[in-house]
């Protein structure tokens, strides 16, 4: 690696597919690096955000054999969400997507555990339930930018304004667009108390427009605080996707309005089934507003009580919470790096 950029350099696949897992999915996944190296996984957030090349580069391409998967519905799986939005969400959540994460590694033919699984944001969420529900599977878990599906978490983020407290006009044009949408100031007053259901509602309209427009205002909401500088290059080229912004809205509030299909505090009581040499890293950027550092800390603490052997935690200062920022970029590579050895 040179210069300032912290990851390897950009690397292409070598191998594309789509995996048939049932209830009319196909899983879109991508093999790069090393053929003989040690496996790795990636998982994306959103969910429904899709992987990029960008991902491909977290990892040495020399020692690992890299596997980016593009989780049910979204992206370049198939059906999209754009496409057909019901047989998409068919069978859509955790279980089925830590089943469809199984399933991609005995495709492979990997018959000893990943070396490592890299999830970011929604993909921490995912690698977690994934390890607690096949722990022989994993043999390191890197979780940057911590989500465990906490209601407290859920409601910071899309219900209860918390996020207003360091993104005010993001938070108030998020509210604004269900207020102006309602049929009436009778409606609004009422959707107000739940704004995650009211985009849900709008988001599976059968009126392209309504759908479009909510998918739009949601997503515009999210990906302006997701750094410290608002990106508004990335958020033009996301809204101007349909393949990429209708699954990202749709399934976050799908996922969220479901609690993550698991109950409260399940994946946190789930870290005891976790293999206690299972090498564990978080990362989380000190200024992440969306997946805040308490939640990356209360992890950690669950993880050591729970006696995991080799679990750490690292707060990047300055950096909020996209793996495109430096620090956290950096912070990826290093950690990856590191478990090679």
């Amino acid at each position: 690696m040179a210069g300032a950029d912290p990851l390897y350099p950009e690397i292409e696949p070598y191998e594309t597919g789509h995996l048939a897992v049932g209830d009319g999915h196909e899983i879109y996944y991508e093999i790069c690096g090393n053929k003989s190296g040690q496996p790795a996984l990636f998982l994306h957030g959103g969910p429904g955000a899709g992987c990029s090349p960008k991902q491909r580069r977290f990892f040495d391409p020399s020692f690992y054999k890299i596997v980016l998967i593009d989780q049910r519905g979204c992206n370049r799986s198939r059906p999209n969400a754009s496409d057909d939005i019901w047989p998409a969400l068919k069978n859509n959540n955790t279980h089925s997507l830590v089943e469809d994460c199984e399933a991609i590694k005995k495709h492979l033919k990997i018959t000893g555990p990943w070396h490592t699984v890299l999830g970011g944001s929604w993909g921490t969420t995912l690698g977690l339930a994934y390890a607690e529900a096949y722990p022989d599977s994993v043999d390191a878990l890197v979780l940057r930018g911590v989500f465990t599906g906490e209601q407290s978490d859920i409601d910071h983020a899309f219900n209860n304004g918390g996020v207003a407290q360091h993104h005010p006009e993001a938070w108030e044009a998020f509210t604004q667009h269900i207020a102006d949408t309602a049929s009436s100031p009778e409606e609004a007053a009422r959707e107000s108390q739940h704004i995650l259901a009211a985009y849900y509602r709008r988001l599976t309209s059968t009126d392209e427009k309504t759908s479009r427009d909510a998918a739009k205002a949601f997503t515009r909401y999210e990906l302006t605080i997701i750094k410290n500088e608002t990106p508004q290059a990335m958020i033009d080229e996301f809204c101007a996707k349909p393949e990429v912004l209708v699954p990202f809205a749709v399934f976050e509030t799908h996922f969220m309005l479901n609690h993550v299909f698991t109950s409260e505090g399940q994946l946190l009581d789930g870290c005891t089934k976790l293999r206690k040499n299972t090498k564990v890293r978080i990362i989380n950027g000190r200024c992440d507003f969306i997946c805040r550092p308490i939640t990356a800390w209360r992890l950690f603490k669950t993880m050591k009580a729970a006696g995991m052997e080799d679990v750490t935690i690292d707060f990047v200062n300055g950096e909020g919470h996209h793996d495109s920022e430096a620090g956290v970029g950096q912070a990826m590579v290093k950690t990856t790096d590191q478990l090679r050895g």
